[in-house]
């Protein structure tokens, strides 16, 4: 029997007075708002999720829905053995339990064997991230030197600028219009209309300053992009051919990645350790190894919690304020 992408979506209750056609349009109605209710990727990974979890109990013989709490933690106990970290078995956990909430079955992740399945998992294999590396300042100011000096280059150079100076998401990057870009005297204000956190499009505006050296400015180089790329509006980041000519359509969050390896590779560092989110995070590490607020880091990155920025402080200040480093040695 072959599982569908979208298994875990709402299905039609019964018995119902409604004629099929009905029901149909109401269902349909009601999971296009699920599918909103979550960022695309987070709706792609659940599917995702759930496709493996079907395959790997038909695969054995076993039901995946209702699934008994003995076919999970032998499933969880195969992802361990496989060498899947911690996080991405507890994200097919979240995944599994959801699709069984949404047909009506009790969620088998709180029987107590599961429980304790999960528990000696985490305790084994460990669950501290393993997170890309930040780039920090001096890192940007290198990689922004090995960019060429032409269209492509200047694109580059905005883009890793605003990504850094805003702390944008690569999905935020991308989805930036020219018409959310505003020049004031004090800098940008660049207004994020829709983010990860933030899926009901309530919006927020974040202030980008001038920088104190004209190629590490970034209000002066996305300026400089603007003007030479000829844009007024439509998508701010764009793919420029190998004939230096300007695209319509705006650049995937996948190639904001590939331009921050690109770079981090030209000046030594491994690229693998580096992702678009080392941008984010840099912007973040560095703001606290220069002693920046708690609450003014948080303004920046847009973090709702303040766990992750706690995170990008204590690794900032691993060697500010370190004892062994005043002990005389």
């Amino acid at each position: 029997m072959k599982h569908s992408d979208s298994e875990w979506l709402l299905q039609p209750p019964q018995p119902t007075s409604l004629s099929n056609t009905q029901m149909e349009q109401l269902v349909t109605r009601a999971n296009a708002y699920v599918l909103r209710s979550k960022a695309r990727n987070t709706i792609r990974a659940y599917q995702s999720d759930w496709q493996a979890f079907s395959g790997w109990c038909e695969a054995r013989g076993l039901c995946p829905l209702p699934a008994e709490p003995t076919t999970l933690a032998l499933y969880l106990s195969y992802m361990a053995d496989q060498g899947r970290r911690a996080s991405t078995i507890g994200r097919h956990m979240i995944s599994i339990g959801l699709a069984h909430k949404a047909k009506g079955h009790p969620s088998p992740l709180t029987n107590e064997t599961v429980k304790s399945v999960w528990r000696g998992i985490r305790n084994t294999i460990g669950v501290a991230p393993n997170a890309k590396l930040p780039v920090l300042v001096e890192d940007l100011r290198r990689m922004l030197n090995q960019a060429p000096d032409d269209l492509l280059g200047l694109r580059d150079r905005a883009l890793l600028l605003i990504g850094f100076t805003g702390a944008f998401r690569r999905s935020e990057l991308v989805s930036l219009d020219v018409e959310d870009v505003e020049f004031t005297r004090a800098g940008l204000v660049i207004t994020l209309r829709k983010s990860k956190t933030d899926q009901e499009g309530t919006g927020r505006k974040v202030g980008i300053p001038y920088g104190s050296y004209l190629e590490t400015c970034p209000v002066r180089t996305l300026q400089a992009w603007l003007e030479e790329a000829h844009l007024t509006s439509g998508p701010l980041f764009r793919r420029v051919t190998k004939h230096r000519r300007v695209g319509s359509a705006r650049l995937s969050d996948k190639t904001v990645a590939r331009i921050v390896k690109k770079y981090v590779a030209q000046i030594g560092l491994n690229p693998h350790q580096y992702s678009g989110h080392s941008l984010r995070a840099g912007l973040a590490t560095s703001a606290a190894m220069a002693g920046v607020s708690e609450r003014d880091i948080m303004a920046q990155t847009g973090h709702k919690s303040v766990l992750m920025v706690r995170r990008y402080i204590r690794d900032g200040n691993l060697f500010r304020s370190n004892a062994a480093a005043r002990i005389g040695l």
